[in-house]
């Protein structure tokens, strides 16, 4: 009879019930009494099966009980309709003729994704008037919200995609105030292009009626925004950001693309002024807004200070490398940086083919410096300046290359140039790079 290890006898439990049958049945086939050990393993090995056997039941009875919840409440009466209508705040309601038809359905699958409105549906006529609709038309759809544009109603081909498009057009303000609570619907919203009035809360009342009128003639081709610069949670930040200031209003059109581009509105805030902002802004005939700072006519520090006046002459010179910090100045992660950006800047100073310079992200722009955040660091390789520059990890490059040459001396910056030159190209270093 074959001998089985003892080091084998505590692994069988449980999983391995099927091995250890077999090895009874080898047993007994040899006519042997099993062993008190694999007695005992074998019974163990059946309680830990029929315990899984009755979970496994159990599971299966429980997923028979379970319902799954509709995204989209029915609305059967009138007395149920009467306070979703008085509490209303983003709802959609979807007047069908079954409650399980294709339309329910199509309603269904909207409701699914857009988990910030709350979608309802009836098939009873009186509902339907109650929320506005015509009893004599199905199916039919409604919007209702908290603002001043309470009741919106949908007039398009009862399909997924025109109803998603109908929600995502009405489910913000005409007019939304930027504010903590209201920035992740700003930055989710399929509107992209956006018109931004800054303004003091004081004078808000003088100047949001005709933003608001100017709102109804681009609705759903762009979003206009209101931000008080009196706000010290969200205001002040987002005005410095967009280097607003001063006390007078101003009206900004901001692309949230790769370029990031802004245009200010030149002239007073009035409703015809700023819908054919938005009319030039839609079309791309703006002149690029910048508060440009004036040039340093020396500029002749370790660190070189770069502005869109002098981007090209400067940073796209196809004979320097040249290294870009785009930073905010009330970015206290830039802060931080600045002392370790100034000393690499100190090293590397004798080395005339290299340019260390910064640029402030919150004015200056340039199509061939996509900003990442605050800070981002762009390497420009000399002879490549037609091609998109290296971004490079500042956590953990900078630091790397300061103590490399801190350690080295200046021998090693050839080797760290050709280190960066030959992966500039290369696809996976494209967005980030460490020298760790």
């Amino acid at each position: 009879m074959a001998r089985v290890s003892r080091s084998s006898e505590c692994k069988v439990c449980g999983s391995l019930f099927e091995t250890i049958q077999l090895l009874t049945d080898h047993h007994e086939s040899h006519g042997p009494q099993l062993s008190m050990t694999w007695r005992k393993h074998l019974k163990q090995a059946e309680t830990v099966k029929q315990n899984r056997k009755s979970a496994s039941v159990k599971k299966r009875k429980s997923k028979k009980k379970e319902v799954i919840r509709s995204p989209v409440t029915t609305i059967e009466t009138v007395d149920q309709a009467l306070p979703i209508l008085d509490s209303v705040d983003r709802i959609v309601v979807g007047f069908v003729d079954s409650l399980e038809g294709s339309d329910s359905k199509k309603l269904c699958s909207v409701a699914e994704l857009e988990y910030d409105v709350n979608f309802y549906q009836t098939d009873c006529s009186d509902v339907a008037e109650v929320f506005s609709m015509d009893p004599g038309k199905r199916p039919a759809l409604v919007m209702l919200k908290r603002e001043v544009e309470r009741l919106n109603h949908f007039g398009g081909k009862f399909t997924s995609a025109t109803i998603t498009k109908f929600v995502q057009d009405n489910k913000l303000p005409l007019v939304i105030k930027f504010a903590r609570e209201t920035a992740p619907l700003i930055y989710r919203s399929a509107l992209k292009n956006q018109i931004l009035l800054f303004v003091m809360k004081n004078n808000s009342e003088e100047y949001l009626p005709a933003f608001q009128d100017a709102a109804e003639l681009f609705k759903g081709k762009l979003m206009f925004v209101y931000v008080d610069t009196d706000d010290e949670d969200v205001g002040k930040a987002l005005s410095n950001y967009f280097g607003v200031n001063g006390d007078g209003p101003q009206v900004l059109a901001y692309s949230r693309s790769e370029d990031a581009k802004k245009f200010c509105l030149d002239g007073q805030v009035t409703s015809t002024n700023i819908k054919a902002f938005g009319d030039e802004f839609l079309a791309d005939k703006l002149t690029h807004y910048s508060q440009f700072d004036p040039v340093t006519e020396t500029n002749d520090s370790k660190v070189k200070i770069v502005v869109e006046e002098n981007f090209n002459a400067m940073v796209l010179d196809d004979s320097k490398d040249v290294l870009l910090e785009i930073y905010a100045p009330w970015c206290a992660r830039c802060q931080s940086f600045e002392a370790v950006y100034n000393q690499l800047a100190y090293h590397v100073r004798g080395v005339p083919s290299l340019v260390i310079a910064k640029m402030d992200g919150t004015i200056h722009q340039h199509t061939m410096a996509k900003l990442c955040g605050f800070p981002t660091l762009l390497f420009f390789p000399a002879g490549k300046k037609d091609i998109a520059p290296l971004h490079l990890e500042i956590d953990q490059l900078i630091p790397a290359f300061y103590e490399l040459i801190k350690k080295n001396g200046f021998a090693v910056i050839p080797v760290f140039y050709k280190y960066i030159k030959d992966h500039a190209s290369a696809p996976e270093t494209r967005k980030h790079l460490s020298c760790a």
